[in-house]
């Protein structure tokens, strides 16, 4: 069995938790690090900072496209193998998107680079899970969920920093030695045992059905978001999502190989996760791209002005982590996600008062508090995700649960594009389209608190064990 290198005397792995979180970090850096360095992207390849956002929706949508195939992959051709070329494929098309000359390529070279990611995390995700014991679940959640929460916030900071005193280029290049790196610790960790399944069969059609419906959909968000939308254009492509989408998920029911197992969706924790969880991951999603544009285009700050306020969630995140385990022990996931996720939808209506002349203590303040109310929200959703799922599943959970939620993440940052865009003429708010766009994310997140409320009262305790 893959992973079973262990350290320490609990029979833990903590050598492949450490490596799977690492892999996790430096995908979820590189998806989020951009949104600092839009405005010097766009400037130095000619183009708008809205427009430049195709560097991350790309990125994004092509985790969310190809994840869904990580479970065929690693079942069919083994863990082991399909992380180390999946992490060289990220370090290379790193070094591309380092020496991109335009948009374009750019854009190219990030789908590259995301194929890998899409690959390289939620496999590394799968061997944690197959190693550790139902008891032991929580542990490897934590050491899983840290980088999500970590990433996003420290990466505008890093980007600031970098466009600032060097190049936007470098957020790239500075992969190449991490990705050697993990490279060589896969080496060491993942023993070669696991030799893959060839009779695994891939369900093409579906694969197709479930490429073109997520592209119609972000065609439809960046047609919204450009500067002349043609509402012909933007309904045919919604109309076509809706229809695709629709052949996709009865392909998958019907198919004897299908590429997402959706039976899986009885498990009713699992399938409250993929719904009101994936709502929940486009709304925090959207944050960290909101935030960075807001402080330098509509409050006029620089990178690193902008990049070390948002930290602040950081701070938000670190102050809570330790208290999250214990809230949800002694009260229960259901509980700690209604009063989270109502508190949630009260902090985004502060960051939407928000506006240039604010004083910087009380932006920090809000944001501290919206990092602790994130971090509260996703660990307990990704608790719960895997909590009743029997370990004969967790691979079609897994790559399920990983796809939807790329998926929530790429809809996230277009619905911010989308947002700015669509309430750039609003001036009454403190910070215009942005506020406007914050009070959107306030009511998505009202759709997270009935997803709580239907949850049962012992919902994951499986995972966190009773008071």
């Amino acid at each position: 069995m893959i992973g079973r290198r262990r350290i320490g005397g609990d029979g833990f792995p903590y050598a492949l938790a450490l490596l799977g979180a690492g892999a996790m970090f430096m995908e979820i850096l590189d998806a989020t690090i951009v949104a600092t360095a839009l405005p010097a992207i766009a400037a130095d390849l000619g183009v708008r900072p809205l427009d430049a956002a195709v560097v991350v929706t790309s990125y994004l949508i092509t985790l969310a496209i190809l994840i869904p195939l990580s479970g065929w992959v690693a079942d069919r051709f083994g863990v082991r193998r399909v992380f180390l070329i999946a992490g060289a494929v990220f370090t290379a098309a790193s070094a591309a998107c380092a020496v991109a000359p335009d948009l374009t390529t750019l854009v190219v070279m990030r789908v590259l680079q995301a194929a890998g990611g899409a690959m390289m995390v939620p496999v590394g995700r799968l061997a944690v899970l197959r190693t550790v014991e139902r008891g032991q679940l929580v542990r490897a959640i934590a050491y899983l969920t840290w980088p999500a929460l970590i990433a996003p916030v420290v990466a505008p900071l890093i980007g600031g920093l970098i466009v600032t005193h060097t190049d936007w280029r470098v957020i790239f290049a500075i992969n190449i030695p991490i990705g050697i790196v993990g490279l060589g610790a896969a080496v060491i960790w993942c023993r070669p045992s696991e030799t893959g399944d060839a009779r695994r069969r891939l369900d093409l059609l579906g694969v197709a059905l479930t490429t073109l419906a997520v592209a119609s959909a972000i065609l439809a968000a960046q047609e919204v978001s450009a500067d002349r939308p043609r509402g012909v254009v933007v309904a045919a492509w919604l109309v076509g999502a809706v229809i695709v989408g629709g052949l996709a998920v009865r392909r998958m029911r019907t198919s004897s190989y299908p590429l997402l197992n959706l039976d899986v969706l009885r498990v009713h924790s699992f399938a409250s996760v993929v719904g009101f969880g994936t709502v929940y991951r486009l709304v925090i999603s959207a944050v960290p791209f909101l935030l960075p544009l807001m402080f330098q285009l509509q409050f006029g700050w620089s990178p690193v002005a902008a990049g070390a306020m948002v930290t602040a969630l950081f701070l938000g995140n670190v102050v809570i982590k330790p208290l999250t385990t214990p809230m949800m022990r002694r009260w229960g996931i259901r509980r700690v996600l209604m009063v989270d996720l109502l508190v949630s939808v009260i902090a985004f209506g502060a960051i939407a008062g928000l506006g240039p002349d604010s004083a910087g203590a009380i932006i920090a303040i809000v944001l501290v508090v919206s990092g602790s109310l994130r971090s509260i929200g996703f660990s307990a959703y990704n608790t719960l995700a895997f909590a009743d799922v029997e370990s004969s599943e967790l691979s079609d959970a897994n790559a399920l649960h990983a796809a939807v939620q790329e998926l929530g993440s790429a809809f996230g940052v277009a619905l911010g594009a989308v947002a700015v865009s669509a309430f750039a003429a609003l001036d009454v708010l403190p910070a215009g389209a942005y506020s406007a766009a914050f009070l959107l994310l306030a009511v998505l997140m009202l759709v997270c608190v009935v997803g709580a409320f239907r949850l049962p009262d012992r919902a994951g305790e499986r995972a966190v064990g009773p008071a």
